[in-house]
């Protein structure tokens, strides 16, 4: 059941993206800036009905959303509001990397805080140090995309483009596992 709220919550997600896309070609940047504002505050709410709390990540974005928004509003300039995802990808790709360097995982602190199965723990840290790396770069990509290109272009990197190019990472994750898997078998053989 709650994996078909997070299904739902999903889509949501894309909310003040889209709002602030849609606002900002049609409108001036201040009420752009207040929709995407106001559909944040909807898409927290949202999280909070369809999944009974708020994820730590959800309000890291929200109050960036907040705070970039502010200083977009104050300077009359939109590109800060476009920045979330940078600030996002930098923080999450340090967390990510800081954690494993420190012997610790993020990742499975999450699957222990959901109650999933958690499979081999060397695998999870070595998806997660990966993820981080993606996570930094992606986020600099997006400062680069904020910068750089309209914001259909932004918009579409922030949302479907990010799960494209994330799942095209995953993938190339799964190859690499499979060639360690295989190497590591070989020398256990060869021992």
């Amino acid at each position: 059941m709650e994996s078909s709220h997070s299904n739902k919550f999903f889509l949501i997600s894309f909310l003040p993206a889209l709002a602030y896309w849609y606002l900002e070609s049609h409108y001036s940047l201040k009420v752009a800036l207040f929709g995407g504002l106001v559909l944040a505050i909807l898409e927290i709410g949202l999280e909070k009905v369809f999944t009974k709390h708020v994820h730590s990540i959800s309000k890291l974005n929200f109050f960036l959303i907040v705070f970039l928004a502010m200083i977009s509003f104050i300077g009359d300039e939109g590109i800060w509001f476009k920045l979330q995802p940078f600030f996002t990808g930098l923080f999450m790709g340090g967390l990510l990397i800081y954690k494993t360097y420190k012997n610790d995982s993020y990742f499975l602190e999450m699957m222990e805080a959901m109650n999933r199965p958690i499979p081999s723990a060397e695998i999870i840290k070595y998806l997660e140090k990966h993820t981080g790396f993606f996570m930094l770069g992606y986020g600099l990509f997006m400062a680069y995309v904020a910068f750089e290109f309209s914001t259909e272009k932004w918009l579409f990197f922030k949302t479907i483009g990010f799960y494209i190019c994330f799942i095209l990472f995953f993938i190339g994750e799964m190859f690499l596992l499979r060639k360690k898997a295989m190497s590591q078998s070989k020398i256990i053989k060869n021992q």
